[in-house]
């Protein structure tokens, strides 16, 4: 526990029998509970973590909460509440827990009974602390990347200052363009950039790192098993928490590379991939949160600017052929594109700043 409050981590895993005995036995003694998630590897990476189970012992007694019904009508929205946690669960991955004893044991092992990415793995992870209200649950990778020295810091500020979300920031370390490979420094830069747009978190500058605490509170304000189930799950993350008004603090992290660990994220694959969710997230964050909840101006502009950008380009399209025909250009044509261009621009423009403004209270 820390400061009274419990603390759990959740250790997505596939394929990580090398390095998931390391990650498990350097777990800080605050740590209440480790729950791995084996994606359904097809190495030992089970019977590795089955075998450190004994060795590790016994922990907190956590057991599944069970909402008891009382008599008063006031009660009934907190029922509602538990009703739909229980019955959500038959959207999560299928899994089954491969403890004897998982309401005494330190380490919880979850098993996928079939592969379907890190985020759906971070989802069950999260969907097992949650069901038993633990008031803080981190995620370290199963390849020991992340230095458990630093949990402390990650968690401090959810536990102690009510922060909803904290991700770790790499890019900030002094080290980090020299210790990050320079394609996944440029990835990760690329995808920060573009996910400061559609989340809303404008000041969040490592959106892929992995290394994160998420508060009790923050985890049922969201649709867990809505999670994007791949690589794209920390930036859809952030558009989730944005939409139920969450906050979100940064905490500088060291990046570590070439310990062991095999990277499955192909960035070339993946950033086109990505980026098409954050275009579709940017827009669900806008109707959500700006139209149907509560109507902002930026909505209007965001779409002006748009639109306005997607009238200039018949005119640029003709302009081009003109010229590249040697013709002569209408300047009523010209005008109208140059019009076009600084009214969409303009436009978005006090969008995006009226954006930043609206979410500054978000981060902390």
């Amino acid at each position: 526990m820390l400061n009274g409050k419990t603390v759990a981590v959740v250790v997505p895993s596939f394929n990580e029998a090398q390095q998931i005995g390391m990650v498990i036995e350097t777990m800080p003694a605050f740590v209440d509970k480790i729950v791995v998630v084996d994606d359904c590897s097809t190495d030992e990476m089970s019977e590795v973590v089955k075998q450190l189970i004994p060795l590790i012992g016994k922990g907190m007694h956590l057991p599944e909460f069970h909402y008891r019904e009382t008599e008063t009508k006031y009660h009934r929205a907190k029922m509602l509440l538990y009703e739909q946690s229980q019955t959500e669960k038959k959207y999560f991955i299928p899994s089954e827990i491969l403890n004897e004893d998982p309401d005494h044991d330190k380490v919880i092992l979850i098993r996928h009974k079939k592969n379907s990415g890190v985020g759906a793995a971070i989802a069950s992870g999260y969907k097992w602390c949650k069901d038993r209200n633990i008031d803080c649950v981190a995620v370290m990778a199963g390849d020991g990347q992340m230095d458990p020295d630093e949990l402390e810091s990650i968690c401090m500020p959810v536990i102690s200052e009510g922060i909803d979300y904290v991700k770790g920031n790499r890019l900030i370390h002094r080290s980090a363009w020299m210790a990050i490979p320079r394609v996944r420094f440029m990835g990760n830069a690329t995808l920060s950039a573009l996910t400061k747009l559609a989340s809303g978190y404008w000041h969040v500058s490592d959106t892929q790192t992995g290394f994160t605490a998420i508060s009790n509170k923050a985890l049922n304000a969201i649709a867990l098993y809505k999670i994007y189930k791949s690589y794209g799950m920390p930036n859809d993350l952030l558009v989730k928490l944005n939409i139920s008004f969450c906050t979100v603090r940064e905490v500088e992290i060291k990046p570590v590379y070439f310990i062991g660990e095999k990277s499955k994220m192909k960035v070339f694959k993946v950033i086109p991939l990505i980026s098409f969710l954050l275009f579709k997230s940017f827009f669900k964050r806008l109707y959500i949160k700006y139209l149907f909840r509560d109507f902002h101006p930026l909505f209007i502009l965001y779409h002006m600017g748009f639109f306005l950008g997607l009238g200039a380009i018949p005119y640029a399209v003709k302009i081009l052929g003109l010229v590249s025909n040697g013709m002569v250009v209408n300047p009523l044509t010209i005008l109208a594109f140059i019009f076009l261009v600084i009214s969409s621009l303009q436009s978005l423009l006090f969008a995006m700043w009226m954006d930043i403004q609206d979410n500054e209270r978000l981060y902390k």
